[in-house]
């Protein structure tokens, strides 16, 4: 079998690839090693970024997001004892983000590539990726118990960190930045009332809790716990009595979130991750093959299809115009847009969490950065426009 472009990966930059590619008349197959309901279950992020919204929409997959989705136009910093609003509208002339599970986005995309795509294999294991720095890669993949072959005209891999992809790139043509955080995040699922209309970041002196959702009925919540952390070491009730400590205001000492059954609770440990570059020959790495970032910046998602955008556009133009100007300038594209992300994630990570090793000073600089992004408005209009993320650029139009 021989496809334009064979797509390691069914997650969301995989699916989102594809779709883009049919819409621009350009031929692909995914190649996805879990079944339907595994990848339909993914647990994962839950903030879509402007950009990411219009490029949903453009690609036909944006009505039950815009029917579901919840729009934000801001979130609350809480510290020392206080609340701070940040509103994005005002700070970046209309930008916003939405609170939209990355499921909900995997089971869209699924659902229109099996209605009008090209070949989407579930259970499809990529044993080994050959030929990258010739015409006609190879990909070779055990499917239904038999061993099959997909060559192809370009090879995309969004299959994570510890997929075949990266690997297929020689360890001498690729280098990777990594930073590892000395704590992590138990997160939890709970049939209970999100705390408030927006999202709320908490900085204590007892470590960081964020507040999300996932719907009106349904909340996301974080705590800052160390790295090694077995989630059945907290209970329930430890895990909301600490959410109420962390999240408490002075003005309202007697606050306390509405409980309800935790429904999933997981460890998630707090890394950065660039590799570069993120193209070899005819393999180009897409989202998490290429970067990851800690969750505090709400980026991981958002730089996947940032990423496939930007490679669609430039498959796009090269069927047009004959010019692979734009699929040799991928990797530069994408990484300028990354290490922006990187250093936001970074940033908003090291200024809200508590380093076991921290020192007081170090706590009062956390505070003084808070305290600026409170009073000044290029301060907060500098995190409200890396919290909404920047332009993807041109989205491929459809063929005729």
């Amino acid at each position: 079998m021989h496809t334009t472009v064979g797509i390691i990966g069914g997650g969301p930059s995989g699916l989102l690839l594809a779709r883009l590619l049919h819409r621009a008349g350009i031929d692909s197959v995914v190649l996805e090693r879990r079944d339907r309901a595994y990848v339909e279950q993914r647990q994962r992020a839950g903030i879509l970024e402007q950009a990411t919204v219009d490029v949903l929409r453009a690609a036909g997959a944006g009505e039950r997001l815009d029917r579901e989705g919840m729009p934000h136009d801001g979130i609350e910093l809480r510290f020392g004892g206080r609340a701070h609003r940040i509103d994005f509208p005002e700070l970046t002339g209309g930008r916003r983000v939405w609170v939209y599970a990355q499921t909900e986005v995997v089971k869209d995309l699924i659902a229109l590539q099996l209605a009008e795509g090209g070949p989407l294999h579930f259970g499809a294991e990529v044993r080994t990726v050959e030929g990258v720095d010739t015409d006609r890669p190879v990909i070779r993949y055990l499917h239904e118990g038999r061993e099959q072959t997909l060559t192809c005209d370009y090879v995309v891999g969004c299959d994570g960190f510890h997929g075949v992809a990266r690997s297929a790139v020689p360890e001498a043509e690729r280098r990777t930045y990594e930073r590892t955080y000395p704590y992590s995040w138990l997160g939890i699922l709970a049939d209970a009332p999100p705390v408030f209309e927006e999202l709320i970041y908490a900085h204590s002196e007892r470590g960081f809790a964020l507040a999300s959702m996932r719907s009106e009925a349904v909340s996301r919540l974080y705590l800052q716990v160390p790295n090694g952390t077995d989630p059945d070491d907290w209970p329930d009730e430890r895990i909301w009595d600490e959410l109420d400590a962390r999240l408490s205001l002075d003005a309202d000492p007697g606050w306390r979130l509405e409980r309800g059954p935790v429904t999933a609770k997981s460890v998630l440990p707090m890394r950065s991750s660039v590799t570069e570059p993120m193209r070899y020959g005819r393999l180009f790495l897409a989202g998490d093959a290429a970067h990851i970032v800690p969750p505090t910046g709400a980026k991981g998602l958002n730089l996947a299809a940032a990423d496939v955008t930007v490679l669609a556009r430039a498959l796009a133009h090269l069927k047009d115009t004959g010019s692979d100007r734009l699929l040799e300038a991928y990797s530069a594209t994408c990484l300028e847009r990354v290490w922006r992300a990187e250093h936001f994630s970074y940033s908003m990570t090291t200024t809200l969490h508590a380093d076991p090793a921290q020192s007081p000073f170090e706590t009062k600089l956390q505070l003084s950065q808070l305290d600026r992004v409170a009073a000044s408005r290029h301060a907060a209009a500098e995190l409200a426009e890396n919290y909404t993320g920047l332009p993807f650029g041109a989205i491929p139009s459809e063929a005729p």
